[in-house]
């Protein structure tokens, strides 16, 4: 059942933007999505042109190469009062556009939607009236009861959430997605996170916060294929583990520690050998074997070493998380009354 909020009940949730009252902020990010911005927008429109409170859609261009922004111009031109433009000077990621809609919105109701209606409209209008109907929940975050991928990425990502629930401290609830509706306090805990790699599934658990986790379908993309390869896909669960856990780091010092007990037993069991009984120990395939086994060892563990090292020396340069090329009517600060 839909449920919706009453005009007489948006007495905590208003915000404004000129004199326009925005209640719920729609962020989606958007990458080569030429064809899936006109058709997700007038999808928004149709389930929330009727409901009785002001809504916004703030649209991120993650530097597209088609003409995704082309048509978020006329969506903007079209509906000044609800359609918000950012657009990157490249592609920075879909955390950096997720980043960017945050500080830009000005809902005191926040959702995070993909632009290819893999998220419906309606299923966030249930998530809304869900949070409203609950005045101590703060977030409600859907989760995919069914996926509908193939066989290994299932098993990979169902191995990630495994993984990374024995190593780090913060719950991660497997399936959980970004497609969340939560409240402004969320949100500013959220922006009060300045790390540079962002992980946002991890960073919802972290901040805290009274969650409800919402199952739900996936819809069919209505246009356009998925931007998550296997590899980026992998590459985004290796930033996920390195962000929230210091357990490979130790792993290093727990192996380090082990190796050289064993050395230290096997060269007490060769002194012996030779000593006491006389036997000639053969030294060349033992010593090759051990030579690549603990150059091996060093050199993965230099590189878990050198991944954290390469995270400390990106978020010391300061560089700012993504540059802006071209906004439409967003607000600046000199413009805020």
């Amino acid at each position: 059942m839909r449920l919706s909020i009453a005009a007489s009940d948006i007495y905590c949730l208003k915000s404004k933007i000129g004199c326009v009252e925005v209640l719920f902020s729609l962020i989606v990010p958007c990458f080569n999505e030429e064809n899936g911005v006109a058709p997700f927008f007038e999808a928004v429109r149709s389930v929330f042109g009727g409901a009785d409170f002001s809504y916004e859609v703030v649209f991120v261009n993650d530097g597209s190469a088609d003409g995704t922004l082309r048509g978020l111009r006329k969506l903007a031109a079209e509906q000044p009062d609800i359609v918000r433009v950012i657009s990157f000077s490249r592609n920075f990621g879909k955390e950096a556009a997720l980043l960017a809609g945050l500080q830009q919105a000005k809902g005191d109701i926040l959702c995070f939607m993909d632009a290819d209606l893999q998220h419906p409209p309606d299923i966030a209008l249930d998530m809304l009236g869900k949070l409203r109907a609950a005045p101590n929940l703060d977030c409600v975050c859907a989760v995919q009861e069914e996926r509908s991928e193939r066989r290994l990425t299932r098993l990979l990502k169902n191995s990630f959430y495994k993984i990374i629930n024995k190593l780090s401290d913060v719950r991660f609830v497997s399936g959980a997605s970004d497609f969340r509706v939560f409240r402004r306090p969320v949100a500013n805990a959220l922006l009060s996170v300045t790390e540079y790699y962002r992980f946002s599934k991890g960073l919802f658990s972290w901040v805290g916060f009274e969650t409800e986790y919402y199952p739900y379908r996936a819809a069919p993309r209505r246009s356009g294929e998925s931007k998550w390869s296997l590899i980026k896909l992998m590459r985004y669960a290796l930033d996920g583990i390195l962000s929230f856990t210091t357990v490979p780091l130790r792993a290093a010092v727990v192996a380090g520690l082990i190796t050289s007990l064993l050395s230290i037993i096997y060269l007490l069991v060769v002194v012996v050998q030779k000593l006491f009984f006389s036997i000639d120990v053969p030294g060349y395939a033992t010593i090759v074997t051990l030579i690549l086994f603990f150059g091996g060892a060093q050199l993965f563990f230099i590189g878990i070493v050198g991944e954290y090292l390469a995270r400390v020396f990106t978020q010391t340069k300061h560089r700012p998380a993504y540059i802006i090329r071209e906004s439409i009517n967003i607000q600046t600060e000199g413009e805020k009354s």
